[in-house]
């Protein structure tokens, strides 16, 4: 109730909760609270806040929302709170067990379309596929697929599956998507040569754990945060397992942090089977990956 006993509406409860967060620091204050009060008011969306401007919140709809308000004061991410994000029109499940897919990283399956268009039933590997939403959209989008997903994490792979089945795939000998336990390459059959390799592995150097935004530091899991004294041990140790698991023109795709693409140039002659085709950039400009092709 406000000081005049009268009923809290959707508008005033918006409003106070965009100035609690901007107190708190939270990015974008009024589009999360936009997010988190819909969502708690169990609005199909948004826009439905517009609608309903003028309607006076019962107690028990404010008893909904002051935990939720609370959780993102606290800095735990949105798609945490709200419990999935979109990934390329495909609703992912996020939790504490993988890094929540951004948008950006929807380029890579872009990518392995565009280089596999032409290829017959191509063999798909993603290794540390954390909430699955890379592989589920390749098997989902690219004709013929046979994809099978790795991580080394027994939570994240849990997850990953229960995206796969929420997406209408399974675990299954008949599907085309598969997940298998492992340390990069390790959970993947020998006798299986790859025609796209997709990554997005830990890449942020040891040293800038003190920068991270609350949202990552507190609640995203360490083992996919840091790789390293320069964030790049993982991807070496990738790239090095690759001699002679490639289908020759088959194509390595990898996310990595904007400043390291010239380093992984440099030490492409580490890895003469393979050529680095490039360094490419996300939809905000920013250089987000770089590519190989297999000899």
């Amino acid at each position: 109730m406000n000081a005049e006993n009268k009923p809290m509406t959707v508008l005033e409860i918006l409003n106070r909760t965009k100035v609690f967060f901007e107190k708190k620091g939270v990015p974008d204050p009024l589009l999360d609270a936009q997010y988190i009060i819909s969502h708690g008011l169990g609005m199909k969306n948004r826009m439905d806040l517009y609608l309903n401007f003028e309607k006076p919140l019962t107690p028990a709809e404010l008893d909904t929302l002051r935990p939720l308000v609370a959780r993102r004061a606290n800095r735990e991410p949105l798609q945490h709170i709200v419990g999935d994000t979109s990934f390329r029109g495909f609703i992912i499940k996020c939790d504490a067990r993988a890094l929540i897919p951004r948008p950006e990283t929807e380029s890579l399956v872009d990518m392995a379309k565009k280089l596999l268009d032409g290829v017959q039933n191509p063999f798909i590997v993603e290794v540390g596929t954390g909430s699955g939403a890379i592989a589920i959209s390749c098997a989902k989008e690219i004709e013929g697929a046979q994809v099978l997903a790795t991580d080394i994490s027994e939570d994240a792979l849990a997850l990953a599956r229960e995206n796969a089945v929420a997406n209408g795939l399974s675990d299954e000998s008949s599907s085309n998507l598969r997940f298998a336990q492992g340390d990069l390459l390790g959970a993947v059959p020998e006798t299986e040569k790859i025609d796209c390799l997709i990554a997005n592995l830990p890449y942020i150097p040891d040293g800038e754990k003190d920068n991270l935004q609350p949202e990552v530091a507190k609640f995203d899991p360490a083992l996919a945060l840091f790789g390293g004294a320069d964030g790049l041990d993982l991807i070496r140790k990738l790239l090095e397992q690759t001699e002679g698991r490639m289908n020759s023109g088959a194509s390595i795709l990898l996310e990595i942090g904007s400043e390291q693409a010239p380093v992984l140039e440099a030490e492409a002659v580490r890895y003469p089977w393979l050529s680095f085709t490039g360094s490419h950039k996300d939809f905000c400009g920013n250089v987000r990956f770089v590519s190989y092709k297999a000899n």
